[in-house]
């Protein structure tokens, strides 16, 4: 597959709750979708499913679909995790025996959708917020550190960590990510 610097997929004034524009969107979106969930689940048929409950959802909550938020591919792969996620959590229940999913597969896809995800969420916060969390959370460096670093009292970045927690959850759900 190429990769070109064209935008991929349909226009931004899509309308999901017409039965055109989830044609469009399909069409854009779709085989991507299905390979994305083929991957994770490992059945042609499930993935299926998958799609078709996606574009079900989407349908369904068109009204909250904002394209200054997320792109329509950020916002179509969000349902679908949670779709395969609800999917893996009903065969755990339906078999009673644990899955065991192919850690190159499913870990390597879900983590990169998951970074891909946090990324975009990150640069809809303050950079104040941003660099609280990215230095403590995701670098792991302790508060005291940083602190000294960005020349702030520690309770002052305490409270940037926990706001900015706040602000990047929000951000998620608003991107159409169920946490």
């Amino acid at each position: 597959m190429a990769i070109t610097g064209r935008r991929r997929g349909p226009a931004p004034s899509l309308d999901l709750g017409a039965e055109d524009g989830v044609r469009a969107a399909y069409a854009a979106h779709g085989p991507e979708l299905y390979r994305f969930a083929l991957r994770q689940l490992g059945d042609e048929g499930a993935a299926q499913e998958v799609v078709q409950e996606v574009f079900l959802r989407a349908w369904r909550a068109a009204d909250r679909f904002d394209p200054e938020l997320a792109s329509l591919r950020v916002w179509l792969f969000a349902i679908a995790r949670n779709v395969v996620i609800d999917e893996t959590r009903r065969d755990r229940r339906a078999s009673r025996l644990p899955v065991d999913p192919d850690p190159v597969d499913v870990g390597f896809a879900d983590a990169a959708l998951d970074r891909w995800l946090v990324e975009e969420a990150l640069l809809r916060i303050s950079a104040d917020h941003r660099a609280a969390l990215v230095e403590t959370y995701l670098r792991g460096r302790s508060y005291q550190e940083v602190a000294a670093e960005q020349g702030v009292p520690q309770a002052t970045l305490r409270s940037r960590v926990f706001f900015g927690l706040k602000a990047l959850r929000l951000a998620m759900e608003e991107m159409g990510v169920e946490l």
